[in-house]
């Protein structure tokens, strides 16, 4: 258990890649802490221990990790699923509504291209994808609304509790996605009230890839139409020894969404990484994120460079002057790690980086 008084330097132990690089890239690549490569190697243990004949137990451990999950952004096990990556996550919102000729979705400028891809390719069946520079109004006709809690490439945070707010008066879906901001920022599922959120956790919550988790709200689950449907997609998918055999009778949760197998040792490891952030708090994670990327924007700041969106936990800062992809690999070089995204340098510090890190990166620029 992490103690009250939080020690950032003895949680930074807990990240052993750290010794050997600057990494201030967490918006590409969260690091594993030590803990949640022990409880996937716990599961291979356990596997050849058992030889696989206590598989149903598994579930009945995912069920708890769901309910962990829930813990985090104030949500009921019966809300979360688990999915491939986020992709697949919105295919499910997509996939699954009934849309109509004439229908919109809305979406930001420069998103990340998830957002774009599925929804452009409905204009075969008559629906338009909007992006607004800002959304303070939705067009008539508006049946979705697709945006990041933070974007990618420049840190802007959209107000999602007011634009959720809009969305349900227009009596339009709206759907999230948290990647670049759960485990760095606090986020209350049922303050926000989305539709449908999905975070693929192997950036800001620290987890092995393969274990990316939905919420999904319990009014879109009684109208979504699952893209997946398989064994584990009839409520008496337990009984195996006389599986249902003809239509299945969906069980009406989040789960009912996964159809089948799930990356078990990715979805362990998850779980260790989220008992570390409700361990540490999401408040005390959150104060310490933005309290480094508000050093990161100073320092940046006074190399000349303009910082785009100001107070966010990744930080895009642009010189009219200088070649940010250029910037990166020669900081790459010296083992400094930070990204370029459509000219800028993206800084991503999370919990586990300290002032000194933000040195280096300093020195380095100068």
């Amino acid at each position: 258990m992490i103690p009250v008084g939080t020690n950032w330097s003895a949680i930074r132990s807990e990240f052993p890649a750290l010794q050997h690089w600057t990494w201030l890239n967490t918006a590409t690549y969260g690091q594993l802490p030590v803990r949640t490569r022990a409880a996937v190697d716990r599961h291979f243990a356990r596997r050849e221990e058992t030889a696989c004949t206590d598989f149903l137990d598994w579930f009945d451990d995912v069920d708890q990790i769901r309910a962990l999950i829930g813990e985090l952004i104030n949500c009921t096990a019966d809300d979360i699923g688990f999915a491939m990556n986020a992709a697949s996550a919105l295919s499910l919102f997509l996939g699954g509504v009934d849309w109509r000729e004439g229908d919109r979705i809305v979406t930001l400028r420069d998103e990340f291209p998830n957002q774009y891809y599925f929804a452009a390719s409905l204009a075969a069946r008559g629906v338009t994808l909007i992006e607004q520079d800002e959304i303070t109004s939705l067009p008539e006709r508006t049946r979705a609304v697709l945006l990041s809690t933070v974007n990618y490439s420049t840190g802007y945070r959209p107000d999602v509790i007011r634009i959720s707010e809009m969305a349900r008066a227009a009596d339009a879906l709206i759907y999230l996605d948290g990647t670049q901001s759960v485990g760095a920022l606090r986020f209350d599922v049922a303050a926000v009230r989305p539709d449908m959120l999905a975070v693929d956790g192997y950036k800001w919550l620290l987890c092995p890839n393969g274990a990316p988790f939905f919420y999904i709200s319990p009014e879109l689950r009684r109208k979504l139409r699952p893209s997946v449907i398989g064994w584990r997609s009839d409520k008496g998918w337990r009984s195996v020894d006389s599986l249902h055999h003809g239509a299945p009778e969906f069980p009406g949760n989040a789960a009912g969404y996964e159809g089948g197998m799930l990356n078990f040792p990715s979805i362990y490891g998850a779980a260790e990484s989220v008992r570390m952030m409700l361990e540490i708090g999401p408040d005390a994670i959150e104060r310490r994120v933005l309290e480094l990327a508000g050093l990161a924007e100073e320092m940046l700041g006074r190399t000349g460079a303009r910082i785009l969106n100001p107070g966010s936990n990744i930080v895009a800062a642009h010189w009219p002057d200088r070649d940010a992809s250029a910037l990166a690999k020669r900081l790459q070089e010296r083992r400094i790690i930070v990204a370029a995204r459509h000219g800028s340098l993206r800084v991503s510090p999370h919990f586990y980086n300290n002032e000194a890190d933000l040195e280096m990166l300093r020195e380095a620029l100068a």
